[in-house]
């Protein structure tokens, strides 16, 4: 799996964390949420790769076998 990059977090006051990929919005993460993902980038060796999986953009390895099948040919 290629290692994503580009993301980005901060932590505001309010208690809120936004997530941003390349600049652009990503996801906004409220309490207790918010607090969980901190605990987990703080604590994972690759938080590129935690950022990738909370917000959901991340590959999964079968976009290719999916595009060829046959179901999704035109």
């Amino acid at each position: 799996m290629p290692r994503p990059h580009g993301f980005e977090y901060r932590e505001h006051a309010d208690g809120t964390v936004r997530i941003t990929h390349h600049g652009r919005p990503a996801t906004t993460l409220h309490a207790p949420r918010s607090g969980q993902f901190l605990a987990e980038v703080e604590a994972s060796s690759d938080p590129q790769l935690v950022m990738a999986r909370w917000t959901g953009n991340y590959r999964r390895g079968n976009e290719r076998t999916a595009r060829n099948h046959p179901r999704n040919r035109r």
